[in-house]
C-alpha cells in the first residue's frame, strides 16, 4: 500500500514540475470575430507552390478561432468575411475562388469556369512571424460596407 501512494507522489510531483517548464510557444493563424454578429470565414494561402483557399470556419460574436496550426510558413494570407447577421462583407482585390458549402480549392485562376465564385480576399502581410492574430472589428460609427479588419502580431518575448 506504501509503494503505491508514493508511486502516486511522485507521478503528482512530476506533473507539477512539468507545468513550471517553460512551454514553447502557441505558433498559429487566429483570427478573432469583434464584431456583435456571427461571422463566416473563408482563407487563402500559398500551399507549396501553388495556392489554395478554404472556408468555412464560423466564429461567434466576441471570439477567436485557430484557422491554421503550426508555424506559419507564408508572409502573406487573404482573407474573406461574411456578417451572417447584419449582412456586410470584409473583402479586398485579391480574387480568389470560394464556393457556398464548405471547401478546399487549389487553384485561383478560372474560378466561374471552374464552378466557383470569384470572392475579393483582403491581404495579411504577416511580416514574417511564426504566429498571427487578425481582429475583424466593425465601429459603432461606421456602416456593414466599411467595416473593419486590423491584424495584430503576437506579442514578444521579453528577454
Amino acid at each position: 500500500m506504501r509503494a503505491g501512494r508514493g508511486l502516486l507522489l511522485a507521478a503528482s510531483l512530476a506533473l507539477g514540475l512539468a507545468a513550471l517548464l517553460p512551454q514553447p510557444a502557441a505558433a498559429d493563424f487566429r483570427m478573432c470575430n469583434r464584431s456583435p454578429s456571427r461571422v463566416g470565414i473563408a482563407l487563402g494561402y500559398k500551399d507549396g507552390n501553388a495556392w489554395a483557399t478554404e472556408g468555412w470556419w464560423n466564429i461567434g460574436p466576441n471570439s477567436c478561432e485557430t484557422l491554421l496550426r503550426g508555424d506559419l510558413v507564408a508572409r502573406f494570407y487573404y482573407v474573406y468575411a461574411i456578417d451572417y447577421d447584419l449582412g456586410g462583407e470584409w473583402s479586398g482585390k485579391a480574387f480568389m475562388c470560394t464556393r457556398d458549402k464548405e471547401f478546399t480549392i487549389r487553384g485561383i485562376e478560372d474560378c466561374l469556369a471552374r464552378g466557383y465564385d470569384r470572392t475579393g480576399f483582403f491581404e495579411v502581410d504577416t511580416q514574417e512571424q511564426k504566429s498571427w492574430t487578425v481582429q475583424l472589428t466593425e465601429p459603432a460609427q461606421k456602416t456593414a460596407a466599411q467595416r473593419g479588419a486590423v491584424a495584430h502580431p503576437p506579442p514578444q518575448k521579453k528577454p
